[in-house]
């Protein structure tokens, strides 16, 4: 049985090894281009926000100074019981000409649905080239629009780009949800580079009005489950041809993270129950590299509790580790998230358990509201 598990191990690092160098590698030792031609398309930013108040008074001030001499601000409010819309209106008093507001009123057929107000956000954008962010993000550079906008052109459709969170010291729990955004980003970054995309964060994504209308915009999923107006949106559009991304630090936005273990479990616990809509072969890609994660843990331990041929094991153990520092290492530095790569294996053994309670609270309930 040893002897098989052996075999089996063998098998596990080597497709950790495809992951992680092939896939997660291109992306990685890749050197990213900074020259880019200003088009200066016109670009509405729509921000769709739900009892918001407190963090749009602190974050629309970024949207607005933005140096882009061509956009629109179009701020919806999704039914919210505080002051948001006293808040976006206060703004618009001050920034008639950039802002505009789209207040959606309760609707039986999709209620507490983010992706109906959306679409009422999208109808209402006077621009075809949309660029989308959330009520607790901003952008770390006034020049985020240009930077984004700039990947427009006749063939890409869409622009994927990177949502960090904001670093807090000594906090734990900051490391981990940065090093699974990190994770993640580096994922749909390095699908999206060998031309197999498969999702994007509505912190920070950018997409035509034209192609959000061909593709009937969020019908497909709309009844089916309340979150994905990112991610399964992308996941049905986007293909090689039509998809960009931008690495470049100007491009990305920042958000505050979740606060408490059990915030931070519930979000994760939606993010999850929305991947079980993704296409079959990303299913099957995403499934096959978290549990070839979860099985090279595993059996490493099982084989060393036993001494089985125990140098080579400890070899090919640290052989994938280093592989996984060098790859993982330069995609953080990309993303200014270098700080992470040190407890990287603690990091990830964490995940993954955090993962598998996460899998198994969705069997039992599926989380339902945004």
């Amino acid at each position: 049985m040893l002897a098989y598990l052996f075999i089996a191990f063998i098998v596990i690092i080597s497709i950790q090894c495809i992951y992680y160098l092939l896939i997660f590698g291109n992306f990685a030792f890749s050197k990213s281009s900074t020259k880019q031609t200003k088009f200066n398309l016109p670009v509405s930013v729509i921000i769709c926000a739900k009892n918001e108040a407190k963090n749009l008074t602190v974050n629309i001030p970024f949207f607005i100074n933005q140096n882009y001499p061509n956009f629109e601000l179009v701020l919806i409010n999704d039914n919210s019981y505080d002051n948001t819309l006293e808040v976006i209106e206060e703004f618009k008093k001050k920034h008639p000409t950039i802002i505009k507001i789209v207040d959606v009123a309760p609707n039986e057929q999709f209620w507490g649905s983010k992706k109906y107000a959306l679409t009422l956000g999208i109808k209402a954008a006077s621009n075809e080239y949309l660029l989308f962010s959330d009520a607790d993000c901003k952008p770390i550079s006034e020049n985020w629009i240009q930077k984004m906008s700039n990947n427009f052109n006749q063939k890409n459709q869409i622009v994927l780009g990177y949502g960090a969170y904001k670093k807090v010291k000594k906090s734990f729990l900051n490391k981990l949800i940065r090093f699974e955004t990190l994770l993640t980003a580096i994922q749909y970054f390095s699908f999206a580079k060998i031309g197999f995309p498969y999702m994007g964060v509505g912190r920070n994504l950018a997409y035509t009005k034209t192609t959000f209308f061909e593709a009937n915009g969020f019908v497909n999923h709309m009844h089916r489950i309340k979150s994905g107006d990112d991610d399964l949106f992308i996941n049905q559009v986007a293909t090689k041809n039509n998809t960009a991304y931008s690495i470049l630090e100007d491009s990305f936005t920042e958000s505050l993270p979740k606060k408490s273990f059990k915030e931070w479990i519930l979000q994760k616990r939606r993010h999850v129950a929305t991947a079980h809509y993704y296409k079959r072969k990303h299913q099957f890609l995403l499934g096959l590299f978290y549990s070839s994660q979860i099985l090279f843990w595993l059996v490493g331990i099982i084989l060393l509790s036993f001494q089985f041929n125990w140098i080579t094991v400890v070899s090919l153990i640290v052989f994938r580790q280093l592989v996984v520092y060098l790859s993982i290492g330069l995609a953080a530095k990309k993303f200014n998230e270098i700080d992470l790569i040190f407890l990287l294996p603690f990091y990830e053994l964490f995940l993954i358990c955090i993962q598998m309670l996460i899998f198994i609270k969705n069997l039992k309930s599926k989380p339902n509201h945004w």
